[in-house]
């Protein structure tokens, strides 16, 4: 098979921008930077600190597609914020730049340290140090039609728990009429898919990369079981057309419609439906792995300080703050994922019960730790979009596994980390 040829630059943007850097002062006032996707509860959590402490943070928050780039040419410049609240998967990239402050020793002394979400802190985990500590959080999931399964004759209170429910449970669905589909995903978005179709794998025992990052494992039996779940599903038209040439504008708005059995999806999913469909009537589950089993992308967002703050005292203050229970319960009220499992039932107390399973999920999930994550996985024209895009559809699987786990192997065989 020939595929088109692809240059991958971002990590090496990153650290070229990053080549210089100017270290901070101690200041009573510090300045914070969080992307847009962290506004539904940020702006309020610092709002809290500021009226109840003498430290004080100026937040400014940023559009989330501007974030790296802002971050590094402020790195760059030397007038980066002392804080950042930033999509946790590129926490090892700012890292391995030497641009993050080692938080190693500061993150063993919180006495609830170990209560934390053990996917951001491994995220945030470089080279054996600490970098990164949970902000915000989401988790992957299943959401389901609760009518459309009662109308299927299937039980409204039982999400699927293996791969071979999922494919039941879809085409039940689907024989109810030629305007509704059994399942959903969508097909061109390559976030939306490590976010929701790796749960898979992992579930199943399987892996992405070796644990040191250096090795990609995209060939093997639990990603081979994975594909063939919505290869078969789609081969029995069990998906709608449009799903193939989803971006992920129609990542929820294809299932809020309502003719959609079930989706993986994400937390984020129960605040937007339960408010802008209230009528819709759905249940949430855990994405399975092949014969039982689950686990979660954990999402969301790493708390960072830039290399070189000089008194860790005022960000104590905020931490020990934004991880109390009064932080996580505004978090949690939000967002509905809570971070510190040492206060997660009181933060989750008097919520929707869909967002117990949530924080549940988030708790079993993974996130992978690589500083060239976007090379990757996340660009448009990364290996894993091509894989996504081609390996549901294609006539040669075996050579899409070769080519673009040869392709995956070679990028991080030329990088420098």
């Amino acid at each position: 098979m020939t595929l088109t040829t692809r240059k991958f630059t971002t990590g090496l943007t990153i650290a070229t921008l990053l080549a210089t850097t100017t270290p901070l002062a101690a200041q009573e006032t510090l300045t914070m930077w969080g992307r847009d996707d962290v506004a539904v509860f940020l702006p309020d959590l610092v709002e809290a600190f500021n009226a109840s402490h003498e430290t004080q943070i100026d937040l400014q928050i940023v559009p989330s597609a501007e974030m790296v780039q802002k971050y590094a040419t402020a790195a760059a410049g030397g007038s980066a914020p002392d804080l950042v609240s930033i999509d946790l998967i590129y926490t090892p990239a700012f890292a391995a730049a030497g641009q993050l402050e080692d938080l190693t020793e500061f993150a063993q002394e919180l006495p609830y340290f170990d209560q934390l979400s053990p996917a951001h802190v491994g995220v945030g985990t470089y080279d054996g140090k600490i970098y990164g500590l949970p902000l915000g959080a989401d988790a992957s999931l299943i959401i389901y039609n609760k009518d459309l399964y009662e109308q299927a004759g299937l039980d409204p209170e039982a999400p699927p728990t293996t791969f071979a429910e999922v494919a039941e449970h879809a085409a039940a669905v689907d024989a109810l009429g030629e305007d509704i589909h059994g399942f959903y995903y969508a097909g061109a978005c390559p976030g939306c898919n490590a976010f929701t179709f790796l749960p898979m794998v992992w579930a199943s025992g399987g892996t992405l990369f070796s644990d040191d990052t250096r090795t990609v494992t995209l060939d093997t039996p639990q990603m081979r079981a994975a594909v063939d779940l919505y290869r078969g599903m789609i081969e029995d038209g069990l998906v709608p057309a449009g799903a193939q040439t989803d971006s992920g504008a129609n990542f929820l708005a294809a299932f809020a419609g309502g003719n959609i059995g079930l989706q993986y999806s994400g937390a984020f999913a129960i605040g937007a439906l339960k408010n802008d469909y209230p009528d819709l009537d759905y249940g949430v589950g855990f994405i399975p792995g092949e014969e039982g089993g689950f686990s979660s992308f954990a999402g969301g967002d790493n708390f960072v300080v830039t290399a070189g703050i000089e008194d860790m005292a005022p960000v104590r203050e905020f931490v020990d703050f934004m991880y109390s229970e009064e932080g996580q319960t505004m978090l949690a009220q939000a967002t509905g994922v809570p971070v510190n499992g040492a206060v997660a039932d009181a933060a989750l107390e008097g919520l929707d019960e869909r967002y117990v399973t949530a924080t549940e999920a988030m708790a079993n999930g993974k996130t992978p730790a690589t500083p060239i994550y976007n090379d990757l996985i996340n660009s448009s024209t990364s290996p894993w979009s091509s894989f996504i895009g081609e390996v549901f559809y294609t006539d040669d699987v075996d050579g899409t596994f070769e080519y673009l786990q040869d392709e995956m192997q070679s990028i991080i065989d030329m990088s420098d980390y």
